[in-house]
């Protein structure tokens, strides 16, 4: 199935709730008015597209729309229009990290996706013919140490680890001395699933990028925050807090596949403009898939 199918399948929850009713209302009052316009607002906001946007998003409707005898299809063409428009910028070509070994960070909070996410990266740069090792840098919980374990066996790609409890900085010391001594291409490093909240885990993820600027001579190449599209704008100040610790680079964004509030995306781009550089849309390591804002106005908006 292309990914544009899974993806327009994953956000149907948030498109149907959104497009029904307004559809209804489009054709029952044969047009757009200012209440119209006001109704489409709110059932933006509560596909969790957010006030400021969801006002912005009006008002480009607005102007691209003449108010009286428009045809449902022309408002939905229109808002796939804006939508895709707004989201231009957090679109990026990436490419792997020119630097040897390259250095990927993966920061979020706990039940993220985090280290799936990891893993599907690390897929995506082998199939790229490039040589990649994994760090299980969550050394709070024995399950994600596994979890990474049993993922780098099913991919081929060899994982460095200490006991439960270790000191993160000295697993990801010892992961990149061991990439530089093998030749590995990539060094991609799991973080624990730390709560936003809590200032010293924070804290400890900042001495995870300042073990990495002492060996490597620079901070990891990407800092990426695995965001859950399930909750919604709560991952703004999520970010806000990861981003205060590690300089985020990137964003990572799962569970698009069963979510109701897709429409998350757009704030959180607005509120961080930080690129969004995955989806995720499955728990196989095959299901991500580079954020294209076009294909995703589509997902959201096209029936």
């Amino acid at each position: 199935m292309a990914i544009w199918e899974r993806l327009r399948q994953g956000l149907s929850r948030t498109r149907e709730g959104f497009l029904a009713p307004l559809e209804a209302m489009v054709k029952e009052r044969g047009g757009l008015d200012a209440e119209a316009l006001e109704e489409i607002e709110d059932l933006l906001i509560a596909a969790d597209v957010g006030p400021e946007a969801a006002g912005e998003l009006v008002a480009r409707l607005r102007a691209g729309l003449d108010k009286g005898a428009v045809s449902w299809d022309q408002v939905q063409a229109a808002l796939e229009e804006e939508v895709a428009e707004l989201l231009a910028g957090a679109e990026v070509d990436w490419t792997p990290p020119e630097a040897r070994p390259g250095v990927l960070l993966f920061v979020g909070v706990n039940g993220s996706g985090k280290t799936t996410t990891c893993a599907k990266v690390g897929w995506m740069l082998k199939r790229q013919g490039l040589r990649v090792l994994f760090a299980a840098a969550d050394t709070f919980r024995a399950a994600a140490i596994d979890q990474l374990t049993q993922l780098g066996d099913e991919l081929g790609v060899e994982v460095i680890a200490h006991r439960p409890g270790a000191d993160p900085g000295a697993v990801v010391h010892d992961a990149l001395a061991h990439a530089g001594s093998k030749g590995y291409d990539c060094v991609l490093v799991d973080t624990a699933g730390r709560l936003q909240t809590k200032r010293p885990l924070m804290e400890e993820l900042g001495k995870v990028r300042r073990v990495v600027e002492k060996l490597a001579g620079r901070p990891p190449d990407e800092r990426i925050l695995v965001v859950d599209a399930t909750v919604g704008q709560n991952a703004i100040s999520q970010a806000e807090l990861f981003h205060e610790a590690v300089e985020l680079t990137g964003l990572a964004i799962t569970k698009l596949d069963g979510s109701a509030k897709g429409g998350a995306v757009i704030p959180i781009w607005r509120a961080l403009e930080i690129p969004i550089l995955w989806i995720g849309l499955g728990k196989g390591l095959a299901d991500i898939a580079p954020f294209r804002a076009r294909e995703f106005a589509q997902a959201l908006l096209r029936r």
